[in-house]
């Protein structure tokens, strides 16, 4: 494995998750994959590999107890992110990663079929043009787009009781005000992750009742 293997797994201990050595195998795996196919398809602005564990890795894993029931959507899923990290770590959840792009789609199902990903199915599409046969228990988006933009986009694929999960970097004060009626904010987390000094919040959110 890779030296950026120690620092990941340092990293993973110093934000408490204690995994299988199998699964940080899968987690270098992905990020070779990623640095691989970056050279031609340019996935990610990160090149550094340690910035990869951090800002990748560890920043995805932040919302894991978050998710809410076991079928998540990941919109504009780009890379990967946070689908491909959370779905490592949780087998037992299905989950759907989207992009309307297809060469991220294309590396997203080599990620899937050499880590053997049993949970994810990869769908080339744009929110509005999804109808799947089931609606979605979380959906989640992590640089999609403004809050407001992302519960337009993606209303018409939540369970009831269903949540939107949306990663930003600092406290997003305008995007919550100019959210429409028919949503409501449940929650703003703040994520901490030891090693990172950026600010990073997780936006829970729900149609109202």
């Amino acid at each position: 494995m890779p030296n950026h293997s120690d620092f990941l797994h340092r990293m993973l201990l110093e934000n408490k998750y204690s995994l299988s050595t199998s699964t940080e195998e899968k987690f270098i795996h992905y990020l070779d994959l990623l640095t691989k196919w970056n050279k031609i398809y340019n996935l990610t602005s990160i090149r550094d590999p340690n910035e990869m564990v951090m800002l990748h890795i560890l920043d995805s894993l932040s919302i894991n107890p978050y998710l809410h029931g076991t079928q998540i959507l990941d919109v504009g899923t780009g890379a990967g992110l946070p689908g491909i990290p959370l779905s490592i770590i949780q087998p037992e959840k299905e989950f759907t990663l989207m992009d309307s792009n297809s060469k991220k789609t294309r590396f997203l199902t080599q990620v899937v079929l050499e880590l053997k990903l049993t949970n994810v199915e990869v769908i080339h599409s744009r929110c509005e043009d999804l109808r799947p046969k089931q609606p979605f228990n979380s959906i989640l988006s992590r640089a999609f787009a403004s809050l407001r933009v992302m519960l337009e986009a993606t209303h018409h694929l939540v369970a009831e009781h269903g949540r939107f999960l949306a990663m930003k970097g600092v406290y997003p004060e305008a995007e919550i005000q100019e959210l429409k009626q028919g949503f409501k904010v449940l929650a703003v987390h703040k994520l901490v992750i030891n090693g990172l000094a950026a600010q990073r919040h997780l936006v829970c959110l729900a149609k109202e009742d």
